[in-house]
């Protein structure tokens, strides 16, 4: 076939196969280009999932009727001034977006420029264009796009369910509304109002938390650390939320570069990497991040979309992201989410009933709420009560002077107010996490404050805090050490053993000092002092796991890139296990470390280490208000 020059409604259907991949991609575009407008407001009606209606109006700048016919045409935009492309400021700048919509859709646009005295109207009918119309507006502009893909019916069998389509064109609105909080925004569907997002003052930390509110819950107001660094002309602000508050997915991840939502796989990347550690695997933080750099230092036409971007200095805003994320984490301390006490009283509530309403009160002569079923709930009571009654441990009890074990490690030692005696008796509120009042099950202690019941995961807690010293002490010159009196002989397989052996030096730094012994066998002489007594045999064999996993076998760059792995098995080999029978002392003085220990909300795994339930809940709860 000889080649041929194609149509410019072919050419239209072509590119719109780039731009208007689905509704929300059609809703995309219309909402930059009302923001590049300068609007104050926009409002997003849609209908069929986007496919039957999507309607954009805003207040901004308009459009004359010379313009309005130019709009539609490829590649005529007002926002390039000359042929640089290394200086973009405004959300689009193609001139791609109308004409290919118009292409596979019936596209109308009706606008009014402030300075002109009346509007405009013009069609676009499958790419076949009319002559610009009067037309009766305010100021502004609306674009209305009915029967997405009508002219290319192929499309819409790619489409998903109303419903899904519908979600993406919210996500699209969040994102976009969250980039710019000084723009108020509503999403409906002509008699819904799905979103209504009204427009923040300016100024970024002190007023846009409540738009991000709206957007990404109450939980993450409650939960979100101020974020705040520059380096040089780069700028980074926002709100990371606490590693205890996190998703199965990358959704709620919100990225903005010079007011441009991206999901770039550097950024996205640097964020999960900034956390680390702090929050499960496979699980996802809440964090929102706006990143003002100069222009010419962020390549924006990369991606169709331009959602994807290259910055000319990756290191350098890889590097101000994760510092300025860890930084705002650190000054959380030991707090963990709110929301893990809600949870927890959920599911102490029987299925099915409902919380109480704090101003119920029974009539006269009325038998108070929950009295019919008291037969049930003392059964479950005697029933639980009987079965946990030796498993309850409370400080003091002649049990804890009768145990021969060694002294808890990685805990300092507590002062004479920190050791259960009068003074914390008698001034729980005097500490964050308060006194300690029981152990149950030799696997969770119970302490009290002014306010609340705290519930702490001792192994979870000792985790965290072993990690955080074995890190400290690596930091410092290296982990520090004590020598086993017999050393300790550990049969591995041969494998395992050569990847140990070969990382003699750095497990040394670790406080972890082998020798071979034999072809089959190592010889355990010194281990980290943090860690006491441990089962050296299973933290060599996870350690030799950790080793191996690395593509070449080098177990120098294995233990350089999995660096936090390797500290966190060791922690978790060498912390106090549930079952572990601890005294009020030792209870005390964890609570102690864990109030000033960083991360201490959250075990290496990124588990919660404590539930904190307040006393206002609790009374709820047995519908005392």
């Amino acid at each position: 076939m000889a080649i041929r020059q194609l149509p410019p409604n072919l050419i239209n259907r072509i590119a719109a196969g780039e731009v208007v991949e689905r509704p929300a991609s059609v809703v995309k575009e219309l909402v930059e280009n009302a923001l590049d407008a300068g609007a104050s407001r926009i409002d997003v009606i849609v209908r069929g999932g986007g496919l039957q209606l999507i309607r954009v109006s805003d207040d901004g700048a308009g459009m004359s009727a010379r313009d309005l016919e130019l709009a539609v045409e490829r590649h005529a935009t007002s926002k390039l001034d000359g042929e640089d492309l290394s200086h973009i400021l405004t959300l689009g700048f193609r001139g791609e977006a109308l004409p290919s919509i118009g292409a596979v859709a019936r596209l109308a646009i009706t606008s009014r420029a402030h300075d002109e005295a009346e509007a405009y109207r013009i069609d676009v009918d499958g790419g076949r264009q009319s002559t610009s119309k009067p037309a009766a507006r305010a100021a502004g502009t609306d674009v209305e796009v009915r029967d997405l893909f009508y002219a290319t019916p192929a499309r819409l069998k790619f489409m998903k369910s109303e419903r899904a389509e519908t979600a993406a064109i919210s996500d699209v609105v969040k994102r976009l509304a969250l980039a710019h909080p000084e723009v108020a925004f509503s999403l409906s569907n002509g008699e819904r109002m799905t979103l209504r997002l009204d427009a923040c003052p300016p100024g970024l930390l002190d007023h846009a938390l409540t738009r991000l509110g709206r957007i990404l819950g109450s939980e993450f107001v409650e939960d979100a650390m101020p974020v705040s660094a520059t380096r040089g002309p780069v700028r980074v602000e926002g709100y990371a939320g606490l590693p205890t508050l996190h998703r199965p997915n990358g959704l709620s991840i919100y990225l903005v570069v010079n007011g441009r939502p991206v999901r770039d796989r550097l950024i996205a990347g640097t964020v999960r990497a900034a956390y680390g550690d702090l929050v499960p695997r496979g699980r996802y933080p809440l964090v929102t991040l706006f990143v003002d750099i100069p222009p010419d230092e962020v390549d924006v036409n990369v991606h169709p979309a331009k959602t994807e971007l290259r910055f000319r200095d990756a290191n350098g805003v890889r590097s101000l992201l994760i510092g300025a994320v860890r930084e705002a984490l650190a000054a959380a301390g030991h707090r963990a989410t709110a929301s893990l006490a809600q949870k927890a009283l959920q599911h102490m509530r029987p299925p099915g009933e409902a919380p109480p309403h704090p101003a119920y009160a029974p009539a006269p002569g009325e038998a108070p709420a929950g009295e019919s079923r008291a037969p049930f709930y003392q059964s479950q009571v005697r029933s639980y009560v009987g079965s946990q009654r030796s498993a309850y441990r409370p400080p003091g009890s002649a049990t804890f002077s009768d145990r021969a074990q060694a002294p808890l490690k990685g805990v300092a030692v507590p002062s004479a107010d920190m050791r259960g005696g009068a003074a914390s008796e008698e001034a729980p509120e005097t500490y964050p996490l308060g006194a300690a009042r029981a152990q149950v099950q030799d696997t969770f202690i119970i302490a009290q404050t002014s306010d609340a019941l705290v519930i702490v995961d001792q192994h979870a807690a000792h985790e965290r805090l072993v990690y955080e010293r074995l890190k400290s002490g690596l930091e410092n010159g290296g982990v520090a050490r004590q020598l086993l009196l017999i050393p300790d002989i550990v049969e591995l397989a041969p494998e395992a053993i050569d990847s140990l052996l070969g990382a003699l030096g750095e497990l040394e730094q670790f406080g972890l000092v082998i020798e071979s012994f034999g072809p089959q066998a190592v010889a355990v002489r010194e281990v980290p002092s943090l860690l006491g007594t441990c089962d050296t045999r299973t933290l060599l064999t996870d350690l030799a796991g950790i080793l191996l996993e690395a593509e070449d076998g080098s177990g120098a760059r294995a233990l350089r890139d999995r660096l936090d792995h390797v500290l966190s098995t060791m922690a978790c080999h060498g912390s106090v296990r549930a079952g572990r029978r601890l005294t009020p002392q030792e209870m005390n003085a964890l609570l102690r470390d864990m109030e000033k220990t960083p991360f201490s909300g959250q075990c290496n795994h990124g588990r919660p280490t404590y539930v904190e339930l307040k006393l206002t809940d609790i009374e709820k709860l047995f519908q005392r208000r």
